[in-house]
C-alpha cells in the first residue's frame, strides 16, 4: 500500500441547513485532491450523494460531478446548494406567507401567539423562544424568552397558562397528525405504521404550525424561486420541529429516533424568520441539471435521481469518468426516516415511494451496511475503466464503520492505495482504485499477521496510539492479504471475525498494553511492553515544526501542516492538537505568520543551555556540593555520594531524552526552558506511557534557576522549598486528540 498523506481543509464544516446529519467535512479537501488525479472539466461520479458541499466544491473548483440521489432531502439540499433563490426571493416568499389569513388573523399573528408566555419579572406577554419538556410528560417544565421590556431572560419555570395553551393544542392533535400521515403514506398502505411511529417525535404544537404552513404553501401564488425559498426554510424547519433535540445537553448528530429525557420545543415561527440566513450564507451558484442534460466544460452538477446500478450501463456510454469521490454513508436510522416524512410533507406521497423503505426499517447494523455498501461498490466496479482512483472520505469514523467500508470495497474488487488519518474527530481518507476483473483468491484471517501489522505501527510511532488507530493498522494487513471476506461468507460473519482476529492479537500477547481504565478493547491507548528505541511521534513532530520555521521563518499554518502531513503519512498523521502545542511553545504569532521566537532561535537556545548549566554548577558549589559533568549530566555530589542529578534541556523531547539516557537515576530534575513546561505537561497527558517513566522524575525552569541563581541568601533548605514551589503546569486549552 502507498504512503497516502493526510489533507487538511482549507476551512471546517458548514453549520449549514439540516448540519446535524450532513456529513461534517471540512472544505479544500476535495479540490486538493483532484488537482492532483483530474484534470479541470473532467468527469467526477458521487455515486453515495451524501454530501452536498462536497459535489459542490469538486464543481466550483472546474469539474463536472454526476451524483446519484436516491434520497429527496439531500437531492433538494444539494439543487439548494448549487442554484439557491436569491435572497430577496426568500423573503418575499417569508412575507408572502406571513400575511396569509388563519380565519381574521395574519398566519404570522396566529402562530406567534401559540408561543405566548408571560414574563417573570415584569409580566408582560412575550413569545418564547422555546419550551422545556420531560419526556412521555404532557406539559412544558420550562420556557426560554428574552423580555425586551425589562431585560429579564433566560430559562424560567413554566407557569399555568403555558401548561393550559400546551393542553388546549393537544386537543385537536389526532386531526393535524392524521393529515400529517395523509400527505407521507396513503390510508391502506401496509407501512402506515411505521409513519405514525415516526410522527410520534413531533410534539402538537410544533406539528399544527408545520402543517397548517405546509397546507399554505399548496395554495399560495408563488413564483417558482419563492415557492423553492419556502420549501427550504420549511424543510429547516421540520428539522428543528421534532423532539431530538435534547437540553440542557443534546446530541450534535443524533442517529437513532430516540427522545432524549429531556428536550426542547423551539418557536418555529422564530426560526423561519432565523432560518434565512441558513440558506443564503452557505450556497454558491453553479450550474445545476437533472440527467440526461449537458453541462457545461466549465464544471456543475448533474443529478441522477435514482440508484447507482439503474445508472451504471448509461453513464459507461455516455460519459468517460476520470474519478471517483464521495462521503462514505454510515447508518443514520434518525435521518433516513426523517428524510421520507419531511419528503412527504413537502412533495408528496409519490415523492415517498421510491424511499419508503426507509420508514420501515428501523435497525441498520454493520453487517446491513457493509452489504449494502458492497452493492454500490460492485455497480461501480462495472462502469468504471481499469485503474481510475475513487477518494472515499469517513468522517465520524470508528472501528466497526472502517471495517465495513474496507471490507465491502475489497470484496468488489477496488484495491487499496493508501489511508491517511489524524484523529476520530476527523474524516478518515481512504483511496481505492478500481481493480483488475479477477477472481482473488482469498484467505483466512490470521491473528500472528495482524499482530505483526499492530506491532509494527505502534513500534514506527514511537508511543501509544488509539484503538482506532491499531484497529486501522490491523484492517490494513487484513485488507493486503485479502482476508477481510471469505467466498460466500456473509458480511455480518465476515465483520464479526475481523473484530475477533484484531481483539484476540491485542488481548492474548503481553507485548501490548493496554491503557485504559475499561476492559473492552475500544477504549483508552494501546501500546508496545518493551519501549523501543523509535523517537516518539510526538518528539519527531517537535523537531520538525522547528526545523521548517528555522528554514521558513514567517509561515502561515497550512504551509507548516502541509509539510508536517507529508513527513508523517497514513497513520501517523499528527493532530492538530499536538501541532498547536508546539507552535505555542516555540513560536509568535503576527497576524496570520508564525514565527521562532528571538529566544528560541538555535544559536539563541544553545547559548542559553550552557549558560542554565554554568548556573547550576554555581548555584551547587553555593550550596557546598562538589559539581561534575558526566555527559549531558550535571551531578552535585557529597562526601564522594550523589546529592542531585540535572539534566538541562532546550526542548520538550523528553521521550528522546529519556531514550538517550536509560539509566538516569531517580528523581533526577530535567530543567527545561518556561516555554517548554506546557508543551511538555501535554505530552505527558498524551502519552500515559511516558507520563508513567515520568513519574521518576522532577522539573526545573530556567526562569527558576536564574532567580536562584541571584538570591544573595541561599541555603539547601530554601533551595529545595523554591524547586517544588514552581511545578510544570498541566496542559489548557489542548484537546486530548492524538
Amino acid at each position: 500500500m502507498e504512503s497516502l498523506s493526510y489533507i487538511s481543509g482549507l476551512k471546517p464544516a458548514d453549520q449549514g441547513p439540516l448540519s446535524r446529519f450532513i456529513p461534517p467535512l471540512e472544505e479544500g479537501v476535495i479540490s486538493t485532491w483532484l488537482s492532483h488525479h483530474a484534470p479541470a472539466s473532467s468527469w467526477l461520479l458521487d455515486p453515495f450523494g451524501f454530501s452536498p458541499r462536497l459535489a459542490l466544491e469538486a464543481a466550483r473548483t472546474g469539474y463536472r460531478i454526476l451524483v446519484t440521489a436516491n434520497n429527496p432531502i439531500t437531492r433538494f439540499l444539494l439543487e439548494m446548494a448549487a442554484d439557491p433563490p436569491a435572497e430577496a426571493d426568500f423573503k418575499a416568499a417569508l412575507a408572502d406567507l406571513a400575511v396569509v389569513k388563519k380565519g381574521d388573523e395574519r398566519l404570522e399573528a396566529h402562530l406567534q401567539s401559540l408561543y405566548v408566555t408571560n414574563c417573570e419579572k415584569c409580566g408582560r406577554e412575550v413569545f418564547a423562544q422555546s419550551f422545556l419538556w420531560r419526556k412521555a410528560e404532557d406539559a412544558p417544565f420550562a420556557r426560554i424568552y428574552e423580555c425586551k421590556s425589562c431585560g429579564d431572560s433566560g430559562e424560567r419555570p413554566a407557569m399555568p397558562a403555558d401548561v393550559e395553551r400546551a393542553k388546549k393544542i393537544a386537543a385537536t392533535d389526532s386531526l393535524h397528525r392524521s393529515r400529517a400521515f395523509e400527505r407521507v403514506i396513503k390510508l391502506n398502505d401496509e407501512d402506515r405504521s411505521y409513519a405514525e411511529e415516526a410522527i410520534q417525535h413531533y410534539l402538537p404544537r410544533p406539528l399544527y404550525v408545520l402543517t397548517t404552513i405546509i397546507n399554505r404553501l399548496d395554495n399560495l401564488n408563488l413564483t417558482a424561486e419563492r415557492r423553492r425559498a419556502l420549501t427550504a426554510l420549511i424543510l429547516a424547519a421540520c428539522d428543528a420541529g421534532n423532539t431530538l433535540w435534547g437540553y440542557p445537553s443534546e446530541r450534535a448528530r443524533p442517529r437513532q429516533l430516540n427522545t432524549p429525557a429531556q428536550f426542547r420545543e423551539q418557536n418555529i415561527w422564530m426560526l423561519f424568520e432565523r432560518g434565512l440566513g441558513l440558506w443564503t450564507e452557505t450556497a454558491a451558484s453553479v450550474p445545476c441539471v437533472a440527467w440526461p442534460n449537458k453541462l457545461p466544460d466549465t464544471g456543475g452538477i448533474c443529478i441522477y435521481e435514482g440508484r447507482l446500478k439503474d445508472l451504471a450501463h448509461e453513464v459507461k456510454r455516455e460519459i468517460p469518468i476520470e474519478a471517483v469521490i464521495g462521503s462514505v454513508p454510515r447508518p443514520n436510522q434518525a435521518f433516513w426516516t426523517l428524510s421520507a416524512l419531511w419528503a412527504g410533507w413537502l412533495w408528496g406521497s409519490d415523492a415517498v415511494e421510491p424511499f419508503k423503505i426507509a420508514l420501515r426499517r428501523r435497525r441498520y447494523d454493520w453487517g446491513w451496511n457493509a452489504t449494502a455498501l458492497n452493492a454500490a461498490f460492485v455497480h461501480l466496479f462495472d462502469l468504471l475503466p481499469l485503474s481510475t482512483p475513487f477518494l472515499g472520505l469517513l468522517p465520524e469514523a470508528e472501528p466497526a464503520f472502517l471495517s465495513s467500508a474496507l471490507t465491502a470495497a475489497n470484496a468488489a474488487g477496488f484495491k487499496l492505495k493508501g489511508m491517511a488519518m489524524r484523529t476520530e474527530h476527523d474524516a478518515i481518507q481512504i483511496v481505492w482504485e478500481r481493480g483488475e476483473h479477477l477472481k482473488r483468491e482469498t484467505a483466512k484471517p490470521d491473528v500472528e499477521t495482524v499482530r505483526k501489522a499492530i506491532a509494527n505501527y505502534l513500534t514506527e510511532r514511537g508511543e501509544p496510539a488509539s484503538y482506532l488507530h491499531v484497529h486501522a493498522a490491523g484492517l490494513i494487513a487484513l485488507d493486503e492479504t485479502h482476508a477481510l471476506k471469505q467466498t460466500d461468507q456473509e458480511f455480518d460473519d465476515a465483520l464479526r471475525s475481523t473484530q475477533t482476529v484484531i481483539e484476540t492479537a491485542l488481548k492474548e500477547d503481553a507485548g501490548f498494553i493496554h491503557y485504559s481504565t475499561g476492559e473492552s478493547v475500544d477504549t483508552g491507548l494501546w501500546g508496545l511492553s518493551e519501549s523501543s528505541r523509535q523517537e516518539s511521534l510526538s518528539d519527531r513532530v517537535e523537531m520538525a515544526v522547528v526545523n521548517f520555521l528555522q528554514k521558513n521563518p514567517e509561515s502561515i499554518y497550512l504551509e507548516i501542516e502541509n509539510d508536517l502531513y507529508q513527513r508523517f503519512a497514513g497513520l501517523l498523521t499528527p493532530s492538530k492538537a499536538l501541532i498547536y502545542a508546539v507552535l505555542n511553545s516555540y513560536t509568535d504569532k503576527a497576524g496570520a505568520n508564525w514565527r521562532l521566537r528571538a529566544e528560541d532561535v538555535a544559536a539563541t537556545r544553545r547559548a542559553e543551555l550552557k549558560n542554565i548549566t554554568i548556573s547550576i554548577e554555581s548555584i551547587g558549589r553555593r550550596l557546598k556540593y562538589k559539581t561534575r559533568k558526566q555527559g549531558r549530566l550535571l551531578i552535585w555530589e557529597e562526601n564522594g555520594r550523589s546529592v542531585r542529578v540535572f539534566y538541562p534541556l532546550a526542548s520538550a523531547l523528553i521521550g528522546r531524552s529519556l531514550t538517550e539516557i536509560p539509566d538516569l537515576p531517580p528523581q533526577t530534575i530535567l530543567v527545561i526552558p518556561g516555554g517548554r513546561a506546557a508543551l511538555a505537561a501535554y505530552k505527558e497527558q498524551r502519552d500515559p506511557a511516558l507520563g508513567e517513566r515520568l513519574k521518576n522524575y522532577r522539573w526545573l525552569k530556567y526562569r527558576l534557576v536564574r532567580a536562584l541563581s541571584e538570591v544573595p541568601i541561599l541555603t539547601r533548605e530554601t533551595f529545595e522549598e523554591q524547586i517544588n514551589s514552581d511545578p510544570v503546569e498541566q496542559s489548557k486549552g489542548q484537546m486530548m486528540m492524538f
